[in-house]
């Protein structure tokens, strides 16, 4: 198959990162997500005592300790500060905060970089929310991946449970409203579906039924 760029965006647990990561695989594409290496500037904040509002020096943690991927037979794992961090980033503390660090210009600039950079050879597939809008603005296909709050909080919660992370429905619930609520208006690269991106609303559909969806847009253009 042809190396061309897929950029999967939407609000949070939309599905996005697990579809992506299926679809790179099937692709035989690097999966790169986005969303982890905010969470990554996040944690790294809350470890060495970063104001999250501090915007000079959230951007420079993004310099000084590089966030890397490494593919494991049980997923892709996230590094930073020389530490392994794949399921810490997905604690409450860390959700709770990641869209106010996402906000700053700064540390999305920097971030926003280093994705183009892992993106320049093609055969890519990331997810975020401004990866057609913004990161990839020229991707050769552009998914816009939405689901209704109660059906995400849902897919959140049994995520956490399965994961041994312990907070009650209502709260995921309410934190991901927040969020969208976040996201969408924030004046730096608000989440917004990019005009040539096509719209798959996950609601009620399994995983295997959006990755097949997804699989035949790419189809139908040519690809």
């Amino acid at each position: 198959m042809e190396k061309i760029s897929i950029a999967i965006d939407g609000p949070a647990s939309s599905g996005k990162s697990t579809v992506a990561k299926i679809l790179a695989s099937e692709f035989g594409f690097i999966y790169v997500d986005t969303g982890a290496m905010y969470r990554a500037i996040t944690f790294l904040a809350i470890k060495h005592g970063v104001s999250f509002s501090d915007e000079e020096s959230l951007a420079d943690l993004t310099t000084h300790y590089p966030i890397t991927f490494k593919q494991s037979s049980h997923g892709q794992l996230v590094f930073a500060d020389n530490e392994e961090i794949t399921q810490t980033i997905r604690q409450p503390d860390v959700t709770a905060a990641v869209s106010e660090v996402s906000a700053h210009s700064k540390v999305r600039e920097e971030l926003v970089e280093a994705q183009r950079q892992l993106a320049k050879s093609g055969g890519i597939v990331m997810d975020g929310r401004d990866i057609g809008t913004v990161v990839l603005p020229k991707a050769e296909v552009k998914i816009f991946l939405v689901a209704s709050v109660d059906e995400r909080a849902k897919r959140r919660y049994k995520e956490n449970q399965e994961k041994g992370i312990k907070i009650d429905f209502e709260s995921i619930r309410e934190a991901i409203a927040k969020r969208d609520y976040l996201d969408s208006h924030r004046e730096v690269s608000p989440l917004v579906q990019a005009m040539d991106a096509e719209l798959v609303d996950t609601t009620g559909m399994s995983i295997e039924q959006v990755v097949a969806k997804i699989k035949d847009i790419v189809s139908s253009k040519g690809f």
